[in-house]
């Protein structure tokens, strides 16, 4: 059984930092393709619709105006803002402990010996979530609960083993976000890699 790290694995609960940790990855990933055109962008509207007086109706300038059917958007969504919002380094790296800690406590996250995958076969995934479904702390997965595989590397063995399988996904684990650990249910790596997570802790 591996003896994990209290600097990485045992950190109280921070529910004010995680959130403003995962508020800010989560505007960094808006990628803000929204666009609406305001009145100068839209076509039409070069000449006035009627003279001013004598028609009794309405005066109007240009059909372009926000208030006619066809016409430029008031105040809409633009392309051209940005959303993304800077994460302190510190605070991240704390928020992500903090998240792997609280996981820790409710026992969604597991720890293999080794997690080596000679192929790209989907049966071999399944067996080993098969099996991992058989200890009581993690009978649900496999069962609908969403599993995150966390290798060391890129692994293309694994991410095509894997990737079949619904609710399963595989990625790095130096690109694990708080909104990643948060996301998926379970957190499933090999042993080797907790020692890379608690010696890159300054």
């Amino acid at each position: 059984m591996a003896v994990l790290s209290e600097k990485v694995f045992g950190l109280p609960w921070n529910a004010n930092l995680v959130h403003q940790v995962v508020t800010a990855e989560r505007a960094n990933r808006r990628r803000g393709t929204a666009h609406t055109k305001d009145r100068s962008e839209v076509s039409g509207g070069g000449k006035k619709p009627w003279k001013q007086k004598g028609t009794g109706r309405a005066r109007h300038g240009s059909i372009r105006s926000p208030i006619w059917i066809g016409g430029g958007v008031t105040h809409g969504p633009r392309a051209e803002k940005n959303y993304s919002k800077k994460i302190n380094k510190k605070a991240k790296r704390k928020a992500l402990w903090t998240a792997l800690s609280q996981k820790l406590r409710d026992r969604e996250i597991v720890v293999l010996d080794m997690l080596m995958m000679e192929d790209a076969k989907t049966k071999n995934a399944a067996k080993v979530l098969k099996n991992l479904s058989a200890i009581p702390e993690f009978n649900k997965i496999g069962r609908g609960a969403s599993v995150s595989v966390l290798v060391g590397q890129a692994d293309e063995n694994a991410t095509r083993a894997f990737q079949n399988i619904k609710g399963v996904k595989v990625e790095e684990a130096r690109n694990l976000s708080v909104l990643d650990a948060l996301s998926a249910r379970y957190l499933v790596l090999p042993k080797e890699l907790v020692r890379i997570l608690e010696k890159s802790v300054s």
